[in-house]
């Protein structure tokens, strides 16, 4: 995959499902376009879910990164998928270990799971 774009796949979703959750996915698009990958984030909050992921994104995607503080519908869409995990408080509070994960999750057998 080295000189390829990677593609990630994310879902946020916090307990209230208002502002921690639209926080996360700004963040995350943000911070993985500066690192110059491809991203589509699901939101999952208090309007229900926005911008749902395609079968075509996730089948594309290299990586599924789940910001979550609580359990998202859909999950079994990852399985096969290579996944960091944290909260929502871990990434806002620490961006740059959650993509120091996500690029080593890069190079990790599919269907791997980074818990952070």
């Amino acid at each position: 995959m080295v000189g390829t774009k990677m593609e990630i796949v994310g879902v946020t979703a916090c307990i209230s499902g208002v502002a921690h959750t639209y926080m996360a996915a700004e963040l995350l698009e943000k911070t993985c376009k500066k690192a110059g990958y491809k991203i589509n984030v699901e939101t999952q909050g208090a309007l229900g879910c926005e911008h749902e992921l395609s079968p075509e994104h996730i089948e594309r995607a290299n990586v599924a990164v789940i910001i979550s503080d609580i359990n998202i519908a859909g999950i079994e869409r990852f399985d096969q998928l290579r996944v960091v995990r944290c909260s929502i408080t871990h990434f806002l509070c620490k961006t740059q270990d959650v993509m120091a994960a996500i690029e080593r999750a890069r190079n990790i057998p599919p269907a791997t799971r980074i818990v952070l």
